[in-house]
């Protein structure tokens, strides 16, 4: 119902006229509830299901940092082994006097390892800011997808307001029709004026009345689904207040752009992960066990052991695939760019044509009041002429409903123009 209302300030001097005729038919206040646009968006965002990902986004980091921490702590193995080989070593001269034992075909092993890394540090931190930034980038986007709730409830919350503001013109309607039941009614006491006038006026009292059932069938509709964003009952004497003429800046600060930010930034975490692969890796170890042999080949007797020591490791094969894997990255963050300009010129796009709307609903703002005006002298004109019966009831509702048609002009622009700022608004992100 409110596309229509699309549209976007820029940051200028509203002039005076506007925020009288903004502000001139507001409903009367009472003591009942009262309820703002602002309250809605926090609450429909409280209550969105989604929003529960953010903690659940929150535990799997903490969860992936500590173990990714536990990096640096000693590395623990327990390994065994039992085989049987073809052939032994055999020393191949005898001794007289002495009786080297044939090593047995059957061999067994189970021994532990400790290691302590000692060059992974660059590793493990770069791999805690991988850790770390994707965490963000899951917020980004869920922080993206909770921003276009803001819109669905700008659009509810300005078709509720535009509904009153509607309903309030079709009260004045009827207080119009009723003044002609009156003068009519006197004119027929006079002789001046026939029943049959009477009763067209009494028909079109029923039409208004029309008018303000489908009208509330209408905001009780809308009413209930904003109920479901906000979680919230809404008595049906609610009263929405009218948002406030906003300052408005041209800074665009979507979260789109923190997202696009994080992405990039988890390119280039990706390439230093690459990098620090490929360098060599130094760890002390300490190796304890019990097997036949142990570290003496010549004892074919069961025996522990022990041995530690530093060891490296360097896997020239990496080599091979780097830079073919960090030119795929490259590739990946000129995508990203390339999404994020096309983002920033889409929305820039949108904010000129909003801007433009914003002007257009703030001159005929100023022209529905001038119109109002004019059409209010001849329908009081109008209204005398009814009087004496020198004019007929549809003559003169004619003159009523064109009243009527330049407020309900000046209401659908006033709802118009504050749903623009707010959508202007919601478009830069400000």
């Amino acid at each position: 119902m409110l596309s229509i209302l699309i549209t976007r300030p820029w940051i200028r001097k509203v002039p005076l006229t506007s925020l009288l005729l903004l502000f001139a038919v507001v409903p009367t206040l009472s003591q009942t509830q009262h309820l703002s646009l602002e309250e809605c968006q926090t609450l429909a965002r409280e209550n969105y299901p989604k929003i529960q990902q953010l903690d659940l986004i929150q535990q799997s980091r903490d969860f992936s940092l500590e173990n990714a921490g536990k990096g640096n702590l000693p590395q623990i193995n327990i390994n065994g082994q039992a085989t049987y080989q073809s052939d032994v070593t055999q020393i191949p001269v005898e001794m007289p006097g002495t009786d080297i034992e044939v090593l047995s075909k059957d061999q067994y092993k189970v021994f532990g390892e400790i290691s302590q890394p000692l060059t992974d540090m660059a590793i493990i931190k770069s791999q805690k800011k991988a850790i770390e930034i994707q965490s963000e980038t899951k917020n980004n986007q869920l922080e993206v997808e909770l921003y276009q709730l803001k819109d669905r409830i700008n659009q509810l919350y300005f078709g509720i307001l535009l509904l009153e503001q509607q309903k309030e013109q079709v009260n004045l309607l009827k207080k119009d029709i009723e003044t002609g039941i009156k003068q009519v009614s006197a004119a027929i006491e006079n002789g001046v004026a026939l029943p049959s006038e009477l009763d067209y006026f009494k028909a079109e009292m029923l039409n208004a009345d029309q008018k303000s059932i489908e009208l509330e069938s209408q905001r009780s509709g809308m009413i209930q689904m904003l109920e479901l964003f906000i979680n919230q009952s809404i008595s049906k004497d609610t009263y929405f207040e009218v948002p406030a003429i906003l300052n408005l800046s041209d800074q665009i600060t979507r979260p789109e752009l923190a997202l696009f930010k994080n992405q990039k930034e988890s390119i280039l975490i990706q390439k230093d992960l690459i990098s620090n692969k490929n360098t060599p890796r130094l760890n002390l170890f300490l190796q304890g066990g019990y097997g036949r042999p142990a570290l003496n080949m010549l004892n074919n007797d069961f025996d522990f052991y022990y041995l530690g020591g530093l060891r490296v490791n360097w896997s020239i094969s990496r080599y091979y695939t780097s830079n073919k894997e960090k030119s795929l990255l490259d590739i990946q963050t000129s995508t990203v760019e390339l999404q994020q300009e096309t983002f920033l010129l889409n929305t820039k796009a949108t904010l000129t044509r909003q801007k433009e709307e914003i002007n257009k609903y703030d001159l005929l703002m100023a022209s529905d009041q001038q119109i109002i005006d004019l059409r209010e002298k001849v329908k009081s004109s109008a209204l005398s002429q009814l009087e004496y019966g020198t004019l007929t009831g549809n003559d003169f509702m004619t003159y009523v409903n064109a009243v009527d048609q330049a407020r309900q002009n000046l209401v659908l622009h006033k709802m118009q123009y504050l749903f623009a700022q707010h959508t202007y608004q919601y478009t830069s992100g400000n």
